[in-house]
């Protein structure tokens, strides 16, 4: 089994309508405070982002958060963070939350949780990083997402192999469970963002 001490979790900057979104990343957030794991995120303090962020650090835990300076005012960026990194662009965003990062979740989210679940996911199927990667699938948001994978695989635009990068799980326990477990098949490659 691996160990996880860092996790990026993607996640939107609103709290959604569904009240079980904010409950579960509550249920994340406390779990890796317990667990000693840093929650490794985009620096906001408002929806699903601030929920999980305010969890962690409440119960002790460690919190990074990386935001680009022009949204600040946008996400509201959280003052009361263990480390609150600003960047110049979302690219270095992406860049550090993934240095810093051992595996990635996304809970339910919008334009911005969707590109960076499947920019992390990209990178892994290339061949750049065998860090595991996770969707939170509360109440089964993201079963279309998951379905027009199986789609993908079925009109032969993606290996059922690489259908595998992505794990899928309804409760956070289950989640971070199969996260520890998943199996490195080879080694990374380091990323060079300046390529």
């Amino acid at each position: 089994m691996r160990e996880i001490r860092s996790l990026c979790v993607y996640c939107g900057s609103s709290t959604g309508t569904n009240p079980h979104y904010a409950e579960a990343a509550i249920e994340l957030g406390q779990m890796m405070a317990d667990n000693d794991i840093e929650l490794i995120y985009g620096g906001g303090a408002v929806g699903l982002m601030g929920v999980i962020a305010d969890t962690v650090l409440d119960a002790g835990g460690r919190v990074t958060g990386i935001i680009p300076a022009h949204l600040f005012p946008r996400e509201v960026a959280h003052a009361g963070l263990t480390d609150l990194l600003e960047v110049a662009t979302m690219h270095e965003r992406k860049e550090e939350m993934f240095r810093r990062s051992d595996a990635f979740i996304a809970l339910p989210g919008g334009f911005g949780t969707m590109e960076e679940l499947t920019e992390v996911t990209t990178w892994s199927q290339i061949g750049l990083h065998v860090k595991p990667i996770g969707v939170l699938n509360v109440d089964g948001y993201y079963d279309l997402f998951l379905a027009w994978l199986d789609r993908a695989i079925e009109d032969g635009l993606l290996k059922p192999s690489n259908r595998d990068f992505i794990i899928d799980r309804e409760k956070p326990v289950d989640l971070v469970d199969a996260l520890l477990a998943a199996k490195i098949n080879s080694e990374p490659k380091w990323i060079n963002f300046d390529m």
